[in-house]
């Protein structure tokens, strides 16, 4: 039961990654003499726009291709519930919240791997080149990231209460807390 809960833990913490890459980038920096006016990006600041989003895609990339073989060995984990009697109901309507969301948003990753390629306004190594094509394809990316978070509407998290609740209404009664740190 204890090797189970830890299979289900680890998936969870694999399927966490996509939910929190799919939040958007933000930046801070303290002001400098002459401030950048508002809606005016220095190369600089495109700069490490760019290499977070990046980072972000990479990370997308990670949780998206591994998404399948973690859904299904998910579904089995349910599957097995299932079998043993347990109400899996909740748990089966949100992995399948969260299935479809990632299939919807699907599309739009794939479409964000055109603009790291091109890479418009940037170079190989994420330097600027032209900074009005810069702006325009971190704002592109921006947009892409965004949409991803909205087409995951929180699945993840309604999967990851959804679990949560499970896991608490089927805890062992014999289990002590002197047991549970062990």
């Amino acid at each position: 039961m204890i090797k189970m809960m830890f299979k289900k833990s680890i998936l969870v913490a694999l399927v966490s990654v996509l939910a929190v890459s799919a939040f958007p980038i933000t930046s801070v920096f303290a002001q400098d003499e002459n401030p950048p006016q508002p809606g005016q990006f220095t190369n600089e600041r495109l700069e490490l726009i760019w290499a977070r989003q990046l980072q972000a895609y990479e990370r997308l990339g990670w949780a998206f291709e591994g998404t399948d073989g973690r859904l299904t060995k998910f579904q089995e984990l349910i599957d097995k519930a299932s079998a043993n009697g347990r109400d899996v109901s909740d748990l089966q309507a949100a992995l399948d919240a969260f299935e479809a969301a990632l299939k919807d948003a699907q599309p739009t990753y794939e479409s964000i791997k055109g603009v790291v390629n091109s890479h418009k306004g940037f170079d190989s190594d994420g330097k600027v080149t032209d900074p009005e094509k810069a702006r325009s394809t971190v704002q592109e990316m921006r947009t892409k990231l965004q949409e991803i978070k909205s087409t995951m509407d929180g699945s993840f998290k309604a999967l990851r209460e959804a679990f949560k609740a499970f896991r608490d209404a089927n805890k062992p009664a014999n289990q002590s807390a002197d047991t549970r740190g062990r």
